[in-house]
């Protein structure tokens, strides 16, 4: 298997395991072992700019009902993978609550893992 298949499936299989996973159930546990401690989350949020450090978005995770103890629906899509060497791009679709966010996670292989280290996200249901 080629380098790029080889991460490309890692950094699926980190998405399903730990990115979807986490969000849906509310986990940190789960979110912290595909987020590296200095990730940055940009983008809008019905159209209003959002900003949030790692800590501060997981807070809001840590302090709002997940999808999962609500019993809402929740679909998390990978649109793409792009990877050059240690660095990727991954695009994906969110669905949760009533919003549909469109996403680009940015991955660096690190320590032996592909971690996030950078979320940029916009809400999509307006559009």
């Amino acid at each position: 298997m080629t380098h790029q298949a080889t991460a490309t499936a890692a950094i699926s299989e980190a998405l399903k395991k730990y990115y979807f996973e986490g969000i849906y159930e509310g986990n940190l546990h789960t979110l912290n072992e595909v987020y590296h401690p200095g990730t940055l989350v940009f983008g809008d949020v019905k159209g209003a700019p959002y900003f949030k450090t790692l800590d501060q978005y997981l807070d809001g995770v840590k302090n709002r009902q997940s999808p999962k103890d609500l019993g809402q629906p929740f679909k998390g899509e990978i649109i793409s993978i792009e990877v050059v060497n240690t660095i990727a791009v991954a695009e994906v679709k969110v669905q949760m609550y009533q919003f549909n966010y469109h996403e680009y996670l940015s991955f660096h292989y690190m320590n032996g893992r592909w971690l996030i280290v950078n979320k940029m996200l916009t809400d999509t249901t307006m559009e």
